[in-house]
């Protein structure tokens, strides 16, 4: 009776990503290096467009008895019995050690970028986990840890993420295949040769080479998607000179980012309302916390002043940049057509806000006006991939033009001033409370019932300053109540902190 083990494999893959093509390869390239072959896969719900888990075993088929009776292999990976694990993402790595699959004895294989999950984008606050605390927990649990940036690997050879976990399996040299075999696995799946194999080459390399080779892969492949992408709009010099003369030092970045932002948003007129605004805020500079404030308000007044209404959204879906990340994406073969539907669901209060400040404010004060434009609300199926749904979203973009005389821009610049005088108020007499409430500004964000929320969290915390302005405790009062409403969308932590407060 031969004493061999099998060769366990662990692929963690989002949907999309060609996992499932990977299992293929691998099952081709184990029997053509002579070993019998096993492989299952596992779903996931909801995990990020569908993380599922590919589990396989390899025998070699020269130690089967001599009666030849087959290995009876599993279902799934057993903890502590896993001997590779490639994850397409880090947090896939992450999801694997959590369930006990990477230990001593495992070689671990990740890309190191991350494809958020669906509660780090629905947290209220910033809701991303660490990835380095991942990574550092790999190199300590892992017998073998190799990572780099399969994301970008594959999007520089044109090709799929799939491809280069193939060829980092490879050039891990943790399984005994020889290399001519994995070649011959991806011809042999006859779709997508020339940059299946190209991608292949390139993870082979990262992963035979050293940690330092395959950070530099990865990173060359970021410089070479960045200097493809859309340039960001240029900073006139007017406006550069205001930022280097006024604007502290340590602000200066994310102020130019801000005007980089208006003027993407709205204009360089707006653009130099933002700057207006910010010079009022770094003349209070010389005060204790001048600079961090100055920094606080130029990154939550950029977000602010590029408030998510109608035109927002239907600009930045119809966008080149956007289409080319879809077809990227679903990575349509020759010929083939992809159609593009957008689901939305305005209410009242969006579609009032598109309109002119007088008359978006009689409907929105009116009951008959009011009925009778809840008709037109409800769900919204419109093909962009096609002339007439484009050409929709086109025309609402268009009157970006005349936003500055819509009943939502109105409101939040009317907003946005309040909550300026506030902080150039309580500046001089407690500026660590200032910063405080300039870091406020990350409730109020979104779309819609999202939008809502938030801005009835930020009053809230506000309207519970009172008189409290010169309290030495003031500034962490605020910072617990902001972490509070931070903690669910429903608002409950909030209520009860306010409550415990007084």
């Amino acid at each position: 009776m031969s004493r061999v083990r099998p060769i366990t494999v662990t692929i963690a893959a989002l949907g999309g990503q060609g996992g499932g093509v990977v299992a293929d390869w691998l099952i081709d390239t184990a029997r053509r290096s002579g070993h019998v072959a096993q492989a299952t896969s596992v779903p996931g719900v909801a995990q990020r467009t569908g993380a599922t888990i590919y589990y396989l075993e390899f025998f070699p088929a020269a130690e089967l008895p001599a009666d030849l009776r087959r290995p009876v292999f599993a279902l799934m990976p057993t903890p502590g019995d896993v001997d590779v694990v490639i994850a397409s993402e880090i947090m896939e790595a992450g999801r694997a050690m959590q369930r006990g699959l990477v230990t001593d004895r495992t070689t671990l294989i990740a890309s190191t970028h991350r494809v958020y999950a669906i509660q780090e984008k629905s947290h209220m606050g910033d809701g991303r986990i660490d990835s380095a605390q991942v990574r550092a927990l790999a190199r300590r649990q892992a017998k073998r840890y190799i990572e780099f940036d399969m994301h970008a690997m594959a999007e520089t050879n044109g090709s799929v993420v799939g491809a280069v976990m193939f060829g980092a399996l490879c050039g891990s040299g943790a399984l005994p295949f020889a290399t001519e075999h994995y070649v011959e696995a991806i011809r042999a799946g006859g779709i997508g040769i020339d940059a299946s194999t190209r991608t292949f080459e390139a993870a082979r390399a990262a992963a035979a080479g050293s940690a330092a080779a395959a950070v530099a892969t990865g990173a060359a492949a970021q410089e070479s998607l960045a200097a493809g992408s859309t340039a960001r709009p240029p900073i006139p010099a007017p406006l550069e000179q205001r930022i280097r003369s006024r604007v502290p030092a340590a602000a200066q970045e994310l102020a130019r980012e801000g005007v980089r932002r208006m003027i993407d948003y709205q204009d360089v007129a707006y653009a130099g309302l933002y700057l207006d605004r910010l010079d009022k805020v770094a003349a209070l500079a010389g005060a204790a916390d001048g600079s961090r404030l100055t920094e606080s308000v130029a990154r939550g007044l950029a977000l602010w002043m590029s408030f998510e209404d109608t035109i927002r959204v239907a600009d930045l879906k119809i966008r080149a940049a956007r289409s080319k990340r879809v077809l990227q994406e679903v990575r349509p073969s020759a010929g083939q057509l992809v159609q593009v539907t957008e689901f939305m669901k305005p209410r009242v209060e969006e579609i009032c806000g598109t309109l002119p400040v007088r008359v978006g404010g009689w409907i929105l004060r009116s009951k008959a006006p009011r009925r009778w434009l809840a008709r037109l609300t409800g769900g919204r199926q419109i093909a962009t991939s096609r002339i007439g749904g484009f050409l929709q979203l086109y025309w609402l973009a268009g009157l970006r033009r005349w936003r500055r005389k819509t009943l939502r821009y109105s409101m939040e610049q009317a907003q946005i001033g309040r909550w300026l005088d506030f902080i150039e108020h309580v500046a001089p007499k407690n500026p660590a409370l200032a910063v405080e409430i300039a870091a406020c500004q990350q409730l109020v964000k979104g779309y819609g019932e999202t939008h809502e929320r938030g801005s009835a969290n930020f009053d809230a915390i506000l309207g519970s300053i009172g008189g409290r302005l010169e309290n030495a405790d003031s500034a962490l009062r605020v910072r617990a109540l902001r972490a509070a409403a931070l903690a669910d969308d429903q608002g409950i932590a909030l209520s009860k902190a306010l409550a415990a407060a007084g």
